[in-house]
């Protein structure tokens, strides 16, 4: 069971539009690709998927589940939306509710255990080592934990082991936590241990409800994760994952992952002719995807397909995802641009010292980005300073000036 109706608040301009499953990543990506393809090469045949938040771009990019072998007599992938009505009830409530709607097509397959998974992080897992494990530990509940610096434990569900590794104490989102074994959002369950606890539950989350009632009375294990995970929640965090792919010693390696795209969907790669690189043009260290035009520089940067940058152009250390336009003797640094964007002539965007946080969102921007929401225009000569972000759809109408001062926000 595959959840993937998550909002994303915290990536801001990047999540306003899609769920932030479907948020690009890494060029030709989506970020719910690395969980499919870990269950395509885990050998595992039927995934319900539960979308609920803006769900139209992810359940089109997903189509049959053919670009991860999800489709055939005994295979599937399935989208399993709430059952809408006209209460708000009628919407998933939590994670631990969304399966407890779905428990229908679980039933259907009768299994021995269930595997619960998030859509939103960027790792390589066989999911058979985490089911055997939980097998021969004869366990009601298994869930994948990693070691996270402990500055940062108080975004995750955090476990609290035994030398046995059973979970004796459980904490979640802690102001201060005691421990930094984080919860990955991969869970196994008994299939007769999951139908008691949705029954018996008094909320609707399994961080929050289903996992502090358990530990105590039922056998819930930890299972140490050792490599590369990311939870790509917030900007910093996805720009870094991003970042990953283009540094030779990160353990974030797509070709070993065999990480697999819907190449054929609605332009995407299937459909684009290959890249153009000008006489002109200079490419270190980079992504370049299918129908980019490079006439200017592109140095340790990210380019989904339809990118072009122009003659004088010179981009940095940034992600720019599909058909964005940066034109003649604008310079990007440290930016994230989503769909469609057009950067006028002599732009300046990513520039100055990092001197304050983003005034309107400082919990969501504060180390340098700036961030360019979908279908943006910024006009000629603009320049735009740290920790900006500018909201999908702005046009170059809109804007108050053509100088935006560190943490800006349109």
């Amino acid at each position: 069971m595959l959840l993937a109706g998550g909002v994303g608040s915290r990536l801001n301009v990047l999540a306003k539009l899609r769920a932030k499953p479907a948020v690009p990543f890494g060029g030709i990506f989506r970020i719910i690709d690395f969980t499919l393809s870990n269950i395509m090469n885990s050998g595992l045949d039927h995934v319900g998927i539960l979308t609920q938040y803006k769900p139209f771009s992810l359940m089109k990019h997903i189509g049959t589940g053919a670009p991860w072998d999800l489709v055939g007599r005994k295979r599937g992938a399935k989208i399993l939306p709430p059952k809408t009505g006209e209460q708000d009830s009628d919407w998933y409530q939590g994670t631990a509710d969304a399966i407890a709607q779905n428990l229908d097509f679980i039933y259907r397959d009768a299994p021995e255990n269930v595997l619960v998974l998030s859509g939103d992080h960027i790792y390589y897992m066989d999911y058979r080592s985490i089911i055997d494990f939980h097998e021969q530990a004869r366990a009601d509940l298994t869930i994948a934990v990693r070691e996270v610096p402990i500055e940062t434990a108080h975004h995750f569900g955090i476990a609290i082991t035994d030398d046995m590794n059973r979970i004796v104490s459980w904490e979640e989102k802690p102001r201060r936590p005691r421990s930094n074994l984080a919860s990955m959002g991969i869970y196994v369950f008994n299939t007769r241990f999951l139908i008691q606890a949705l029954e018996k539950r008094e909320g609707h989350d399994f961080g929050k409800n289903i996992i502090p009632d358990s530990i105590h009375a039922d056998k819930v294990l930890a299972y140490r994760f050792k490599g590369y995970w990311q939870d790509v929640g917030t900007l910093q965090s996805f720009w870094d994952a991003n970042m990953d792919i283009l540094n030779p010693d990160s353990e974030l390696r797509l070709r070993d992952w065999k990480c697999r795209a819907n190449i054929e969907e609605e332009g995407m790669v299937g459909d684009r002719p290959p890249s153009y690189i000008g006489a002109s043009a200079r490419v270190k260290n980079s992504i370049i995807s299918p129908y980019c035009t490079i006439e200017g520089e592109v140095y340790h940067s990210i380019l989904s397909p339809g990118v072009k940058i122009c003659k004088g152009a010179v981009v940095r250390d940034s992600v720019i995802m599909h058909d964005c336009v940066i034109e003649e003797g604008s310079l990007l640094d440290h930016v994230i641009a989503d769909k469609d964007v057009t950067i006028g002539a002599s732009c300046l965007i990513g520039t100055g010292e990092i001197n304050c946080s983003n005034r309107q969102f400082p919990d969501h921007l504060a180390s340098g980005l700036t961030v360019i929401g979908k279908n943006c225009a910024i006009p000629p000569g603009t320049t735009i300073e740290r920790n900006c972000i500018i909201n999908a759809g702005t046009s170059a109408s809109q804007f108050p000036s053509k100088f935006l001062k560190c943490g800006s926000a349109i």
